[in-house]
Order: structure tokens, then sequence, then C-alpha cells
């Protein structure tokens, strides 16, 4: 096995790069010569139509030691605890949800044995730039002679606990938490466990690539800085193993068994390839006056949709900052919304809870569902000393979709639900004086 420069990023969201593991693989001028360099095949990965616009388009070039044509007939295996759209499995409601920290499988499983859906929208049949599939994966092993890929949707991994190797076909990613990776659509990969186990959340978007939001009154700086996004520079491995490359595909899970290691791309070019995002370097911002600004302010990246500022899937991150604004409720407030929230905690305290909301743990907001602080926050945010603070030790994350999200009977049925959640807003009295 050839293992070329494992940790190297390239820098730039949506950028065009040009990477090879062995000089002289990627060839000038040509996408595909009549005789690629090295004795390598081309092959075009596309992410988008053809005729995307070109600032949309989304495509690399792959110069590879063997086709990814080159294999058997997929046969369905056994889907496990992954779901898909249409979730028909449960109605939704307008019930609010919320979970502990799933817990760590008890005998050894991998990324794709140990992953679990919460719930999701859409359908990923048609395609119709709306949907996304929550999911939870938790793994006690490194995936060895097997490779996953979806061709579903592309996957937004959130680390809570431990690292993850993603050795991918366009290069490696190593993945800690704070920080979140993104798998395109159709492309191959396998998970490695540098600490023995892992857990964290993934957002399977159905709909249109993930982008950068646009700043509008903010101006250029803010936000998400598209020179921190990192792309991996081309590796390979050029190994005879038998492997088990497994597919999902029309929301079931295929495989087939191949000769060879299909992570076998010597050099690529183009600008669909698999990336990552250190969320310590994302822009906060906030008021330095008064009064609440929505949450859209921490959103990290957005799925758009054909209706212009409503999203397929927005990722939003609230992450250390600090909390100036006089004569306001800091703390998230009440609130009733169009789009539906999925929440998850990677480290440290929510400021819109007291507790019950713990790393790991899950909450589901839908559509309209009211929301917000419990007693004892809303009790420290309407009496305490408004002087600058710094919330130092959190890091929590939103997927807000504009769709409602239905749970899986997994979700419901499992004991780490809060069958108690509601009991969080009790006991509030009436104020009211004429």
């Amino acid at each position: 096995m050839t293992d070329s420069k494992p940790l190297t990023y390239l820098s730039g969201f949506g950028n065009e790069h040009a990477t090879e593991a062995a000089p002289g693989a990627l060839p000038r001028g040509r996408n595909s010569p009549q005789r690629p360099p090295l004795g390598l095949y081309a092959e075009q990965l596309s992410g988008t139509p053809f005729t995307a616009p070109r600032h949309a388009n989304r495509r690399s070039w792959l110069y590879r030691i063997l086709p990814s044509a080159m294999h058997e007939p997929f046969r369905r295996i056994d889907n496990g605890l992954w779901r898909s759209a249409p979730f028909a499995e449960s109605e939704a409601s307008p019930n609010r949800l919320r979970w502990d920290p799933l817990p760590l499988p008890a005998t050894p499983t991998d990324f794709i044995d140990g992953m679990a859906t919460m719930g999701g929208n859409g359908d990923v049949a048609t395609r119709s730039g709306s949907g996304v599939g929550i999911h939870i994966y938790r793994a006690t092993k490194s995936m060895t002679d097997r490779v996953f890929s979806d061709a579903d949707g592309e996957l937004l991994i959130v680390p809570q606990q431990g690292r993850l190797l993603l050795r991918t076909e366009l290069g490696i990613i190593e993945t800690a938490p704070g920080e979140i990776s993104v798998i395109p659509r159709g492309v191959r990969f396998r998970v490695e466990l540098p600490d023995s186990a892992a857990r964290g959340y993934i957002c399977e978007n159905y709909g249109a690539l993930f982008a950068l939001p646009e700043l509008g009154p903010i101006g250029a700086n803010g936000l998400a800085n598209s020179r921190d996004f990192l792309t991996p520079v081309a590796w390979y491995e050029e190994r005879g193993a038998a492997t088990e490359s497994i597919v999902k595909f029309a929301g079931n899970l295929w495989a087939t068994t191949l000769d060879h290691s299909p992570l076998d791309v010597v050099a690529w070019h183009g600008n669909y390839a698999p990336y990552k995002y250190d969320l310590a370097r994302f822009m906060t911002l906030g008021t330095v006056s008064f009064d609440h600004p929505d949450p859209s302010i921490f959103t990290v990246l957005t799925a758009p949709t054909d209706t212009p500022g409503t999203a397929n899937c927005d990722f939003v991150v609230f992450p250390p900052r600090w909390m100036v604004a006089e004569d306001t409720f800091r703390p998230p407030w009440f609130h009733r919304n169009l789009m539906s929230e999925f929440m998850g905690l990677v480290h440290g305290a929510y400021d819109a809870k007291a507790d019950g909301f713990l790393p790991g743990g899950a909450s589901l907001h839908n559509s309209f569902s009211a929301h917000g602080p419990d007693m004892a926050t809303f009790e420290r945010g309407s009496t305490a000393e408004l002087k600058p603070h710094k919330i130092a030790d959190t890091l929590a994350f939103m997927f807000e979709t504009r769709l409602v999200i239905r749970p899986t009977e997994f979700a419901l049925g499992n004991e780490a639900l809060q069958r108690d959640y509601d009991a969080c807003w009790a006991g509030f009295e009436g104020r009211f004086r004429r």
C-alpha cells in the first residue's frame, strides 16, 4: 500500500484544485488524453448537472489505477438503523423532543454499522431540492476492507467524541470535535478511528450542495471565510485485497465486492471534493447595542432552494462569544419558527437550557412548535446584571430545515428519549399587571 502526505490540505471553498500523489500523474492541457500519464485511467466525477451555471458547476477529473466501472453487480444488504426520505415510519407531531446521548455500541461496530437515523424530510428519489436525513453515528472499530459512498446526498459530519480519519478517493481528512467535514455525494471513503471510539452527528443533504451564505449588509468579512476550508491533497492506495464497496442508493444499502481498493486516485483536478472546516475560525457576529439578532447570523453553510432566502438546510453553530447587549434578554428568547430545528451539543453548555441538554444529546423543535428558555434560564436572563460576559465553554449547532422533520421509530422508541422534556417549561406564572 502506498501512503503519501496523508494530512496535507489545499485551502479555499469550492476552489479549482489540482493535486497529484505521483509526479507527472496529472495530464497537461487535456482532461482525457488518448493515453493518460503513468498508465492511469481518466474519469470525470460530476456533482451537479452538466449544464449547471458555471458558478455552481461542480466536477472533478480523477486519474486512477483502475476504472470505477470495474465491479460485479450490487446486491441489497440490510439497512440496519439507516433510514431515508420519504420518512413514513412515524407521524410528524408538534411535540418538542429531546434525547440524552446515545450510548456507544457494546460490541465492535464500525461507522456504517453504527449509524442510526433520528429523522428527516423530503424524498431521495425526486431530488427536488428539498430534504435531509439526520443521523447519529457511533463507532468502536475502524472500517477494514470496506468503503462507503452515498448516492442520495452529501454528508456533513459533526464529530462530538473522538477523531475520524476519513480516507477518501480524493485524499485523507482527519476531523475532530470542534471541526466539521463534508463528503460529497458519490465519493467513496473509509472511516478509521484514531481514538478507538467515536460519536457524532450527520446531516445528509438531499438538496442543492452546501454553500457559503451570502453576507449582504455584513459586507466582505464575517462568518466563515472561504480560505479556511481545507481540501485534501491527492493520496492513493494500491493493494489487491478484497474490498466490500457499499453504496446508499435511493434509500437502501447495496454492496459489491472488488478485488482491489477503489481508493486508487493518483491525481485529480477540479472543484468537487471533500473538505473540512475548523469551527474555531468562524467569525461570530452579534449586537453591540441592544436586542437579540436572529440565529441566522451564526450560519456556517447553507443548502439553498429555488426560493431566495429559504434554505433546504442551514448549518448554524453557537460557539464561544461575548454577550454585551444592554437592556436585552440575552439567552435565546421564546420563539415559534417556520423552519424546523434539530440541535446537537458538541461540548460545554447551551445558554438556553440550565440542564438536560448534554454533549452528544439532541433536540427537535418542529415548525411552529413553541420553545425557548426553561424556567431557570428565564429567571437568570431576566435578572442578571448586564455587564459584558463571555460564553466561553460551549459549542452547540443546529440543522435548520424548511420542511417538517419526521422522527424515526428508533428515535421515538429509544431509551435516550427524555419523556419529561415538556416539564422544563412548567412553573411559569402570569406576571401581567394593569
